[in-house]
């Protein structure tokens, strides 16, 4: 149901912002989520910018109801944001590669602060198997990666050894209206 002589409300509600420099606010466990919650999830990964009417006529939940849902999604930490997805070639970062990084033991948290300092550092994962640390990063030109890897992240004490791994070509698996992402 429209309303008439409205703007409609495209700014779905976010969790407020932490002091600069603090730790994150703690996360109360999410609650189970229902098929109107599953559904709103597709939505906004489809659309990220749809009107809270939108996402309520859709669903068919009355707007107020719509704004709840997505604020606690936000609160309970299960939406953790709101962006676009880039072509980062398109947007003058045309090198792309994931770096394996093997780290000292316990050093997890000192690096993870190191690289997200990083310029072009997209991605960050601690894993299992050969190597410790997966880091996505883009950046304009081999030039600017072979610094990156060579002057930036092989200086940081933590990290013992690194690979690169140059990405030839991607595919963004995002969301899509004819493929909706399975959730819980």
């Amino acid at each position: 149901m429209a309303d008439r002589g409205e703007e409609p409300d495209r700014t779905p509600p976010t969790a407020a912002p932490s002091a600069a420099g603090a730790e994150p606010a703690p996360v109360p466990p999410a609650r189970p989520l229902d098929a109107i919650d599953r559904d709103i999830l597709r939505i906004l990964q489809t659309d990220g910018r749809a009107s809270i009417r939108s996402v309520a006529e859709r669903v068919h939940v009355s707007r107020a109801n719509a704004y709840a849902r997505i604020n606690r999604l936000v609160e309970d930490g299960v939406i953790r944001g709101f962006g676009a997805r880039v072509d980062h070639e398109r947007a003058g970062q045309g090198a792309s590669a994931y770096i394996t990084l093997k780290i000292v033991q316990n050093s997890w948290r000192t690096v993870r602060e190191q690289l997200q300092a990083l310029p072009g550092a997209t991605h960050i994962a601690l894993v299992s198997g050969d190597f410790d640390v997966l880091l996505l990063v883009h950046t304009p030109d081999n030039r600017a990666l072979r610094e990156l890897v060579l002057t930036r992240i092989q200086s940081i004490p933590e990290v013992l050894s690194t690979r690169t791994l140059l990405v030839f070509e991607e595919t963004d698996l995002g969301p899509r209206p004819d493929r909706p992402a399975e959730l819980a």
